[in-house]
């Protein structure tokens, strides 16, 4: 059987609580682009798709009602996602001045490279993952 040659990650789904407060914060706080904003009648719902510069994107969900994430971060499913980011310092600063606190920067054992969490609007654990490449 061929291998199915998946070349990278195409998106990511979110559900939020408040549309609004998530998209101020993955637009304004976060800096991610804009590619379309869909209101689904049918759905009650919003369905906003952002960019990152390296094309990857994330689509922000908003559904009447959606319970709460059970656990954090070790509940079944998604665990984080990580944000690659050049320089972790100033990441860290420039969400510290939208008053976004991160956790202190750990260094991963086996890769060797500084990273942190901090989290949405909703709680849900994103991660800082400095690239040294």
């Amino acid at each position: 059987m061929p291998d199915p040659a998946l070349n990278g990650f195409h998106h990511v789904a979110l559900i939020c609580g408040d549309y609004a407060v998530s998209k101020a914060f993955y637009t304004e706080i976060l800096g991610m682009r804009i590619i379309a904003e869909t209101w689904r009648e049918e759905r009650r719902s919003w369905k906003l798709d952002l960019a990152l510069p390296d094309g990857s994107q994330i689509e922000l969900f908003s559904f009447p009602d959606a319970p709460p994430r059970p656990t954090r971060p070790e509940a079944r499913g998604l665990r984080h996602l990580a944000f690659r980011v050049r320089d972790i310092e100033d990441t860290i600063a420039a969400l510290a001045a939208h008053g976004v606190p991160c956790e202190p920067v750990r260094t991963d054992e086996i890769t060797g490279q500084r990273f942190t969490f901090f989290a949405d609007p909703d709680g849900l654990p994103l991660e800082l993952y400095e690239d040294a490449g």
